[in-house]
């Protein structure tokens, strides 16, 4: 499966990239390839950039350079990575190579020898020092104004907001400690001025990421608070925007945010992405994970009970080595008990430097395809039951789209390209991306919703 899913691709989206080159303005594209942190290190490269005077294309029209933001977190998105690299070579020459794969500069080069330059995650300046080399810069303080909530990547009125850089945990499948370092937290009042920012350019929701969320800010010394996450949430409640909680480990201090999502007052979204993996406890073992699913059963049960419309998506890994029939099967039967509403799966693959490699006992391709097709197949059970109770609901939508068959919104259960849709298909004439409307569902698929305007 493609580990780069099209829509967090900018040159293949619905990119907000400014197009106001003024004549003589060098211009830089785009390729941001991965999960929605590298889209954010992607818009801080494109903001250096154009407030240093470069115009910006979202892929390679028209451009003097490209910068490949890539993904090396498994094989398969290495090659698509690779793939990339070699279109975009194909397509202008110049291109310059950063993100997680640049960890490993002699794999990029061995496959394609003239790149640029390769640097790794997080390293901006040496992706500004290498677009200097290849196309000097030529700034016009008077005409390259630099919006204040700079390039986004994403919709108008929606955008992600990473808090931390690095993890400090040591699951044996996960490379992302050796690309990205340990857990760094952003300061505090930094991430809520990004956050006002966004807001004050027409942002409707905040979508927060970072390696593992939940830890936010624990690598402070001397903090105030034990769990910065709950102030920092207190205070992104209060923004007029929807706040969107992604990649939250479930510690026990998690619940403390359950009654502020219960508050619709605010607008910390009452919506839970958490990374659970996997449900048997042998198996969270050899991952190593920080995890025990038993006592996350209570957990959900606590949650549900402070906030019965709460939302919970979660990712697992079908086919990890040694698993056996009978703990596949204690994850289908956990899935049965913890009735999760969005769902996501994977099948297990070596990651070059893992340690899960090692690991005796690696499931055959072909049972961890057809585990992988039983799982979806109750997750999507699980989908359609949970959805078809929402028909006859009032709720508000966001709207992402609006084309002449319709409006593609999304309710407070879906994050933007991960989870589904509500679509209108009548009285949508009026509506445009960014506006929140109240609508009636009254149709449901298995990940979809239709609903009808109410006003």
């Amino acid at each position: 499966m493609s580990q780069n899913p099209p829509l967090l691709r900018p040159d293949l989206a619905r990119a907000r990239v400014p197009d106001d080159a003024r004549p003589g303005q060098p211009r830089i594209g785009m390729v941001s390839l991965g999960c929605p942190k590298a889209l954010v290190d992607s818009e801080r490269i494109l903001t250096r950039l154009r407030a240093e005077g470069y115009a910006i294309s979202p892929d390679y029209t028209g451009a003097e350079a490209v910068i490949v933001n890539t993904c090396g977190f498994l094989d398969s998105a290495k090659l698509e990575s690779l793939d990339a690299i070699g279109e975009a070579l194909e397509a202008n020459g110049k291109v310059i190579v950063t993100g997680c794969l640049g960890a490993e500069p002699e794999y990029i080069t061995g496959a394609h020898p003239k790149v640029l330059a390769v640097t790794g995650p997080q390293q901006y300046e040496q992706v500004l020092d290498a677009v200097h080399g290849a196309v000097p810069p030529s700034p016009d303080p008077f005409v390259d104004l630099l919006p204040a909530a700079g390039v986004k990547l994403t919709p108008r009125h929606y955008a992600y907001l990473k808090i931390s850089e690095g993890c400090d945990h040591k699951c044996k499948f996960c490379i992302i400690p050796d690309m990205r370092g340990k857990l760094a937290s952003r300061p505090q009042k930094a991430v809520m001025r990004e956050a006002e920012k966004l807001v004050e350019s027409g942002v409707k929701e905040l979508l927060i990421i970072s390696q593992d969320t939940s830890a936010y800010g624990v690598d402070w010394k001397g903090r105030d608070e034990k769990f910065p996450i709950l102030g920092l949430s207190r205070d992104l409640a209060t923004l007029g925007a929807w706040v969107r909680l992604h990649y939250v480990y479930p510690y026990p201090h998690v619940r403390e945010l359950i009654p502020l999502m219960a508050d619709p007052a605010n607008g910390l979204l009452p919506y839970l992405d958490i990374p659970f993996q996997h449900a048997h406890p042998d198996v969270l073992k050899r991952m190593a994970r920080p995890a025990a699913a038993s006592r996350t059963l209570d957990e959900i049960r606590a949650w549900r009970a402070d906030c019965p419309d709460i939302t919970l998506r979660s990712t697992f890994i079908v086919g990890y080595p040694g698993e056996t029939e009978a703990e596949f099967q204690t994850l289908l039967d956990w899935l049965d008990e913890a009735q999760l509403d969005r769902i996501g799966c994977f099948q297990y693959e070596n990651v070059d430097g893992a340690r899960s490699n090692a690991l005796p006992d690696h499931v055959p391709a072909e049972v961890k395809q057809d585990r992988w097709d039983r799982f979806m197949e109750k997750a999507q059970a699980i989908s359609e039951a949970k959805l078809q109770a929402k028909v006859g609901r009032t709720m508000q939508v966001l709207v992402d789209a609006v084309d002449e068959e319709g409006a593609t919104c999304r309710t407070t259960a879906d994050a933007p390209e991960i989870d589904g849709n509500l679509f209108i298909d009548e009285g949508f004439e009026h509506l445009k991306p960014g506006d929140m409307v109240t609508v009636e569902v009254d149709e449901a698929s298995d990940y979809d919703l239709w609903g009808t305007p109410t006003a």
